[in-house]
């Protein structure tokens, strides 16, 4: 049986803090790093920028409500500036929901913004 050679790769582009990046999935990736003779190295900074949330979404609403209250933002608003739902919000700080990217996105550039606010520049 004849293999059959990929023609493209399913990809998603995204830009976060100004750095862009390509998301593909996970076999993907292996078999990229594979066939280019590379080994994986797991960033140490993953797991602070959001790699567990998809996996422990109790972690994420923990960091959420901790960052959230730091910057001095009610539930309310920082929905309000991430341009969600403020009952979504307040279902992915009690782990009822676990968000996906794009909300994870709008969450964390709010909360960047409200926290540049907030320092004396």
């Amino acid at each position: 049986m004849a293999k059959t050679r990929r023609t493209g790769i399913e990809c998603q582009r995204v830009e976060l803090g100004g750095i862009r990046y390509v998301i593909v999935r996970e076999a993907v990736f292996d078999g990229l790093c594979q066939q280019a003779g590379v080994e994986q190295v797991q960033d140490s900074s993953s797991e602070a920028a959001g790699a567990d949330f998809a996996a422990d979404p109790t972690s994420l609403a923990t960091k959420l409500i901790r960052r959230r209250q730091a910057a001095g933002l009610s539930q309310a608003e920082l929905a309000r500036r991430a341009a969600i739902r403020p009952e979504t919000l307040n279902r992915i700080e009690r782990g009822r929901t676990t968000p996906d990217f794009a909300t994870v996105r709008k969450l964390v550039l709010a909360m960047d913004a409200a926290e540049l606010e907030g320092t004396d520049l």
